[in-house]
C-alpha cells in the first residue's frame, strides 16, 4: 500500500486492516499507517516491499496541487519512475494483483468544451489531453501500466477517481462564491465522490484484476444525468437539476446555497459499476436526504481521516 499517509492511502489501510488484511504500508512520511518511511522511486525500498506480497495498492504521487511547489523532474521521479519501479518489481516478485490510482484531471483540457458545445460526457473512451506536468504523469504512468501487463502478463487496473478531497476549491472565483459544504454538494452531480465509495473501488479492483487483467476506469458518484441533458446544464444546470429533484430547490434557499449556473462536463462511472460490480453509495440523492434530515452527508469513514492539506509549509489554497 503506496501512500500510507495520505488521504486514501490512510483510508484504505484502515479498511483493510479492518478486514483483517496484513498490510504493508510504505510513504515518504510517517504515520500510524505507515510501515515503511521512503520513497517509490527507491527501487530497493520497493523491492523489499512488494516481496511476498498478493497485491499492490499504489496511491503515491505528487498530486496537482504540488504543481506550484515542485519541479517536473520530481513529478517524472515520483509518478513515473517511482510507478514503474512498483510495477517492474511486483513482476519479479509474482505479485497477483495491481491497482494503480489515477485521476480524471488527466482527462485535461477534454474536460472543458469549447464555447457554444455541450457539456463533455466523459468516459473512458475519451482521449486525455493533458494541462499540466501533474496529468502527463499520470497518463504515463497509466500507459506504463498497460505496457507491463501486455509484456508481462501483471493484472492490473487503473482507477480514474473523480474529486474526494475535503479540502477547498482550488478557483478564488467559487471559493469567494459559494460555501465549500455548497460546493461539494453541487459536485455529486457530476465531478466528488465519497472516499468510502473509493476504497470500495479499489477493493473490488484488487479482487478482479487477475479476471479483467487491463482496465481503466472512471470513479465518480453516479452521474443522474443521461448525454441528453448535455446541453441544458451548460445552458442552464439549475433548470435540469430541478426536473430531476424537484425538491432540492428548497433544501438550497433553506440554508442559503446556490446552484451553479452551468455545468461544463459530466463524469460517468457506469464501466466501473458495470466491470467491477461496484455500487457506489453516496451520491447526489444521498447528499440530499441527508440534508433535508439535518445530517452530515459524508461517509463516517470520510469524516474520521478529515483533512489532511499536500504540503508541510503553507502552500497555496489546498493547504490545511
Amino acid at each position: 500500500m503506496t501512500g500510507s499517509a495520505g488521504h486514501l492511502g490512510e483510508a484504505l489501510v484502515r479498511v483493510l486492516r479492518t478486514d483483517g488484511y496484513d498490510v504493508t504500508g510504505v510513504d515518504i512520511r510517517p504515520s500510524p499507517h505507515t510501515t515503511m518511511v521512503g520513497s517509490v522511486a527507491d527501487r530497493a525500498l520497493v523491492r523489499a516491499c512488494v516481496a511476498g506480497v498478493d497485491a499492490v495498492l499504489h496511491t503515491a504521487t505528487l498530486h496537482k496541487p504540488h504543481v506550484g511547489s515542485h519541479g517536473k523532474h520530481a513529478f517524472v521521479d515520483t509518478n513515473v519512475a517511482g510507478t514503474l519501479a512498483l510495477l517492474e518489481e511486483a513482476v519479479a516478485a509474482g505479485v497477483g494483483s495491481f491497482v494503480f490510482t489515477s485521476s480524471t484531471s488527466a482527462f485535461g483540457r477534454a474536460l472543458t468544451p469549447s464555447p457554444g458545445e455541450p457539456a463533455a460526457w466523459i468516459t473512458e473512451d475519451v482521449v486525455p489531453r493533458p494541462r499540466n506536468i501533474y496529468g502527463v504523469t499520470k497518463i504515463a504512468a497509466e500507459d506504463l501500466c498497460e505496457l507491463v501487463h501486455a509484456e508481462d502478463g501483471l493484472p492490473v487496473i487503473v482507477l480514474r477517481t473523480a474529486r474526494f478531497f475535503p479540502e477547498g476549491d482550488d478557483n478564488e472565483t467559487v471559493r469567494a462564491s459559494y460555501a465549500d459544504a455548497n460546493v461539494k454538494a453541487n459536485e455529486y452531480l457530476y465531478r466528488r465522490v465519497d472516499v468510502a465509495d473509493v476504497v470500495a473501488a479499489h477493493l473490488l479492483a484488487m479482487e478482479r484484476a487477475a479476471k479483467i487483467g487491463f482496465g481503466r476506469y472512471i470513479v465518480s458518484a453516479t452521474t443522474p444525468f443521461t448525454p441528453a441533458d448535455c446541453a441544458a446544464l451548460r445552458a442552464d444546470a439549475p433548470a435540469v437539476v430541478r426536473r430531476l429533484f424537484p425538491d432540492y430547490e428548497a433544501e438550497w434557499a433553506r440554508r442559503g446555497w446556490r446552484m451553479f449556473p452551468t455545468i461544463g462536463r459530466v463524469y460517468v462511472s457506469a464501466r466501473a459499476r458495470a466491470d467491477l460490480d461496484w455500487v457506489p453509495r453516496y451520491d447526489f440523492r444521498s447528499v440530499l436526504d441527508a440534508l433535508a434530515a439535518d445530517e452530515d452527508p459524508r461517509s463516517p469513514l470520510a469524516l474520521a481521516i478529515g483533512a489532511k492539506g499536500y504540503h508541510d509549509k503553507p502552500t497555496g489554497v489546498y493547504t490545511s
